[in-house]
């Protein structure tokens, strides 16, 4: 009997990247840590560190170990792991991945309360090489969002405590200091108490902020003898902020007073079209759902795209005319069915009917000849398109690559104005399906805020699949024809874009918002979202009457 063979030698271990996730919001991610995410093999997270993080910067095929799970595999009985059991993890992690990246995700900035000296540690008792790249703090970044500067001319020190232990006589007697206390609701209690235990007045204000930085903050100001009432009933770490610096808030907030803060918009789009949308929103302070109310599928039948994209290589056309990014995305894709690329437009005059579009012809590597320079729309690209000029236009052709449900506006006009068109289904729009029953019972009973319609199709598609939008919701649509058919389905038009573009309509609704806003501060009322001011048989519960808006 032979002997059996020896087991090859492991492999070298992997890197490991301690990397700061920042305090929430993923624009304070530093560029150096959305590369290493971006080349990750392993991303380790726990409870704290924001999954969104992942889906905007890692890739599609990382391995995610979620440290924060009750999972047995990651601590006896399913107990949150120590600092000693995620650092075994993290050595595991890194010794599995044969010379590829593990980033280890860290809440707010590595260095501070994060536990990273017992993991680094581990990494070099195992001989792992690491990095340490730190990260924005929540210890300045939260209340920088409230509002609160943490010096000033007059404040001189700033202390940060994280427990009752770490509050000092010398620190409670410091009243031109700033103290900023992390952890839980309970922790924070017993921090402060410990504050008034040593001699700070109970009327110091004190500012809490919760989910800081995110679209979910929530701050109230309040002073240390009344705190104990305003402390949250839940497990979720929170900052708090003591000192001088906090009268500065009411001047300065700027996060919770944006005109959109803390609204869920409804936007029935794909996710590929909703993106330039949901940063618009955030922008303003609003979360945006996206709902997907058609579904593009090719064509029935390939013989009218085959059949253009010949014409397009052998000199058919003068034009070609994009006036969808699913267009674009539709002739792309068969171009390269062909074994063809952007270089088959070469000598075509391009026109594309707004900036997304565009924008997306620029990805591909194509410079548009001609744009709408006012309404971005079929009617606004008819105003800046030539007539046909049978003595500077060599082909009187153009090609309109669009979807099986595209009107005629178009066409009819570029035929008035001399040219031949060959309207050609490039793809077919069909309705999606129903999103989950939590998403149509929110927009039956008035959970969104908003709902932002782009399309004719998109209020027939949203009726179809989910049901009308309640009442209370603000409905805002980006032309003329799309608030013709939302009215049309029972709907109250609040909100009408200037002009057609998706950008400009989340800022009219943000116009709207802050209008809303004002009014209800004109009349002493307190400022609430449209779903919190529902009918009473399906309104939220209330706020508390000190929350700072």
């Amino acid at each position: 009997m032979s002997p059996r063979s020896a087991p090859p030698p492991p492999g070298p271990a992997g890197r490991v990247a301690f990397v700061g996730a920042g305090p929430g919001d993923p624009a304070l991610l530093t560029m150096a840590a959305a590369d290493l995410l971006a080349r990750a093999d392993v991303v380790i997270i726990d409870h704290i560190a924001r999954e969104t993080l992942l889906e905007r910067f890692a890739r599609e095929d990382v391995t995610v170990i979620d440290a924060g799970t009750t999972s047995l595999s990651h601590g006896d009985h399913g107990r949150r792991l120590t600092h000693a059991g995620l650092a075994k993890l993290v050595v595991k992690a890194a010794q599995e991945t044969s010379g590829g990246l593990v980033v280890r995700l860290l809440d707010g900035d590595p260095t501070m309360f994060a536990g990273l000296a017992e993991e680094a540690l581990a990494c070099h008792r195992a001989e792992i090489a690491f990095d340490i790249v730190p990260g924005v703090s929540a210890v300045n970044a939260v209340p920088a969002y409230a509002g609160i500067p943490l010096t000033t001319g007059a404040s001189h020190a700033v202390h940060v405590c994280h427990g009752p232990e770490a509050v000092s006589a010398t620190i409670a007697e410091d009243e031109a200091a700033t103290i900023v206390f992390l952890g839980t609701p309970d922790v924070l209690g017993a921090s402060l108490a410990r504050l008034i235990e040593l001699g700070r007045g109970g009327e110091t204000p004190v500012a809490l902020t919760e989910n800081g930085t995110v679209v979910r903050q929530h701050t109230i100001v309040t002073t240390l003898d009344q705190i104990a009432e305003e402390l949250p009933a839940t497990t979720f770490p929170a900052l708090a902020v003591v000192g001088p610096t906090v009268g500065l808030r009411s001047e300065l907030s700027w996060f919770e007073t944006k005109s959109l803060f803390g609204w869920d918009v409804l936007v029935p789009r794909t996710k590929e079209q909703s993106e330039s949308v949901r940063a618009r929103l955030a922008a303003h302070g609003a979360t945006a759902t996206v709902v997907p109310t058609i579904s593009v599928e090719p064509p029935r039948t390939p013989h009218q795209m085959d059949k253009a994209i010949r014409g397009l290589v052998t000199g058919r056309y003068e034009w070609v005319g994009f006036t969808s990014v699913n267009a674009v995305k539709a002739v792309r894709e068969k171009l390269e069915e062909c074994g063809l690329d952007a270089r088959a437009f070469a000598g075509l005059k391009i026109a594309a009917v707004g900036g997304v579009t565009a924008d997306s012809l620029r990805a591909w590597g194509i410079e548009p000849d001609l744009t709408p320079s006012g309404e971005q729309s079929a009617k606004g690209l008819l105003d800046v398109w030539p007539p046909y000029d049978d003595v500077l236009d060599p082909i009187d052709r153009v090609l309109l690559p669009r979807a099986d449900i595209a009107t005629d506006t178009l066409v009819a006009g570029l035929q008035e104005m001399g040219w031949e068109v060959d309207d050609v289904t490039a793809y077919r729009t069909v309705r999606a399906a129903p999103p989950p029953a939590a998403i149509r019972e929110a927009i039956k009973t008035g959970a969104f805020d908003a709902v932002l319609f782009t399309s004719s199709s998109t209020v027939r598609n949203l009726v179809g699949i989910a049901g009308k939008p309640h009442v209370s919701t603000v409905i805002a649509c980006i032309g003329p024809a799309t608030a013709k058919t939302a009215e049309e389905h029972g709907l109250r038009v609040d909100v009408l874009a200037p002009e057609a573009s998706a950008v400009a309509l989340v800022d009219a609704l943000a116009d709207h918002g802050a209008g809303l806003a004002a009014a209800a501060r004109a009349a002493g009322e307190e400022v609430r979202r449209p779903s919190m001011r529902r009918s009473p048989g399906r309104r939220r519960p209330k706020r508390s009457s000190s929350e700072a808006r």
